[in-house]
């Protein structure tokens, strides 16, 4: 089957407008898209920011009367510029496959899709399965390859680790597949939280991962915590944290670029003595080791 895609650009306080009378004329589905490269990084929870310009693209039917749409929105919205185009039906598991190939992280530790063959050429590769459907944590960002560098040179052996900010759980899921002994995984949004469950269902690691959207009470001393997260978020959650991590224990930080290193250092170094920073293009991780209660 094949279908019919129009878009356009659009302002922000136009977009849920557009959605509703896409809707009306027929569409089986809107996306709201970046239409002027302004990434929104983590918004705050129960918010659903947009872009300031936003492409909006609706998916018809194949025998739509393109004229007809066009004509329906101008009148709304004059301003646009709208573009139609076929698009065909394809098989979108397999599509993501296509684009999520096995990827190595450090010596061992490997990043593959769920259903993918095992890595017979490989010598002994820890392995994180995870679902080429999520549209987020699958290692690709620099800021999950630096953490996932930093875990396979320090395998967590029989330790309690915090993955703060899980997102789909895959440093926690890569913590456990290298030996932790307990992972508590924390996110204040649900979907996070079911897709680290679920993946770790998927590694045979759900027993030793506990999800939650806060930290437990009492809080745990874990000997490392992973926070890829934001510059702010990491500044304000130092206090806690740092109370989160036992003496002689390791904080990794990411999510940072470089620019923002200094002030997220300064805000945990009553506690912890850093290494030098990684970079991997802009972005930073930074590992400290805790030296003062």
């Amino acid at each position: 089957m094949t279908w019919c895609e129009i878009s356009f650009n659009i302002p922000e306080t136009l977009a849920e407008r557009c959605s509703d009378q896409l809707e009306r004329l027929g569409a089986v589905a809107v996306s709201f898209l970046d239409a002027g490269d302004k990434p929104l990084l983590e918004p705050l929870p129960g918010t659903t920011p947009l872009w300031d310009e936003v492409k909006v693209v609706g998916l018809f039917p194949e025998k739509t009367d393109v004229a007809s749409l066009k004509t329906a929105l101008t009148a709304l919205f004059p301003k646009i510029t709208l573009t139609a185009a076929p698009l065909a039906e394809q098989d979108w598991t397999r599509v993501c496959l296509e684009h999520f190939q096995p990827m190595p992280f450090g010596k061992r530790l490997w990043i593959c899709p769920f259903d993918y063959p095992p890595l017979t050429e490989v010598e002994n590769p820890v392995v994180v399965k995870l679902d080429p459907g999520l549209a987020f944590g699958t290692g690709t960002h620099p800021t999950t390859a630096l953490c996932l560098e930093w875990l396979d040179a320090h395998p967590p052996l029989a330790q309690i680790v915090i993955d703060y900010g899980c997102g789909s759980g895959i440093l926690g899921i890569a913590a456990a597949r290298l030996g932790a002994e307990k992972v508590f995984a924390i996110d204040y949004d649900p979907q996070a939280l079911l897709s680290t469950q679920d993946n770790a269902l998927r590694n045979q690691v759900s027993g030793c991962i506990a999800v939650s959207t806060t930290l437990p009470t009492p809080i745990p001393l874990a000997q490392t915590i992973l926070a890829n997260i934001l510059a702010q978020p990491l500044i304000e959650l130092a206090p806690t944290l740092a109370q989160s991590c036992a003496l002689g224990g390791h904080i990794v930080l990411s999510g940072l670029l470089t620019n923002q290193s200094e002030s997220v250092t300064a805000a945990y170094a009553p506690w912890f003595d850093f290494s030098p920073m990684m970079v991997k293009e802009d972005w930073v991780l930074l590992c400290g080791t805790k030296i003062r209660a």
